[in-house]
């Protein structure tokens, strides 16, 4: 079976879009439909950048999804399918729409606030744990949190997890993780502790957003950030979602939930290929392609 895999913040690069603008007839519709909704040119900001500003918080997300549900249009378009989907966090958003369970522009306006909420969050930070020994993790966690609140926020693949936290305790959490034979520890370029429970206040309002938004139950089965299973119904979807800014990502639990299930080729829909890579490391032996948008 097919799978379709939608990135989350930190795949947007500047001329993302650029391509299937020029050659793909939906692509000028959509990005016009953004560029009313949101109130600024969308489209020049993927294409032209500056960097920078693209990189915001509050313009990535919403460029993220966009570009991703073109990407997803286009896959159709030459005629492939996907029998399952999965999104990485923001990127949940996206298979939302690809399966039908949102119409683009209510899961825009979902995405818009979410990106504003997560940007005006309190103080914090995230950074990656590389080549950490599982077993570690913990302990790891345990003794930074001595210092103040952080949790494991992103099971990306074996060896790769983010933690997420108040400033000093991720300082200590990478300390403590190169001190227990982590290859890398890498602060990562974002202000806010996402997927913790710093998040709480903007995960409540994100949640009354989800609660009132028209969700369809979707075509094909979802699988989910915070629960790592498979789900159709449009309450277990909002259900999931409505935790997804204070819960972990568990993507490597998704991947191998979705191999077993039988994906056999997975499709990454949107710029990079970030997802690529985790895949290879979560399990060397499944097909993966990208579709570079």
């Amino acid at each position: 079976m097919n799978a379709f895999i939608f990135p989350g913040q930190g795949s947007q690069k500047v001329g993302m879009g650029h391509s299937l603008y020029e050659s793909f007839q939906n692509a000028q519709a959509l990005f016009t439909q953004a560029n009313e909704i949101l109130g600024y040119d969308l489209a020049t900001l993927c294409f032209e950048g500056p960097g920078e500003d693209l990189t915001d918080t509050r313009h990535a997300q919403p460029a993220l999804l966009t570009v991703g549900v073109l990407c997803y249009q286009q896959a159709l378009a030459k005629g492939l399918t996907g029998q399952m989907m999965a999104g990485h966090s923001l990127g949940e958003y996206t298979a939302l729409v690809a399966a039908g369970v949102l119409k683009f522009e209510d899961a825009l306006r979902l995405v818009q606030r979410r990106a504003e909420l997560m940007a005006a969050a309190p103080a914090g930070a995230m950074a990656a744990l590389i080549g950490l020994p599982d077993e570690r993790l913990q302990e790891v966690l345990a003794t930074a949190s001595e210092t103040g609140e952080v949790v494991a926020a992103n099971d990306n693949a074996p060896g790769q997890v983010v933690v997420s936290g108040r400033p000093d305790a991720v300082e200590a959490a990478m300390r403590e993780a190169k001190a227990s034979g982590a290859k890398m520890a890498v602060k990562l370029p974002v202000s806010g502790a996402f997927h913790s429970p710093l998040m709480a206040a903007a995960g409540a309002e994100m949640a009354e957003l989800i609660a009132a938004a028209p969700f369809q139950d979707a075509e094909v089965p979802i699988y989910q950030n915070t629960t790592a299973r498979p789900a159709t119904a449009a309450g277990d979807l909002k259900s999931a979602l409505q935790a997804q800014m204070t819960g972990r990502v568990r993507w490597t639990e998704t991947i191998r939930a979705m191999i077993a299930d039988g994906a056999a080729q997975f499709y990454e829909l949107g710029p990079g290929n970030v997802l690529a890579g985790l895949l290879k490391r979560i399990d060397k032996s499944v097909a993966i392609d990208n579709l570079d948008c």
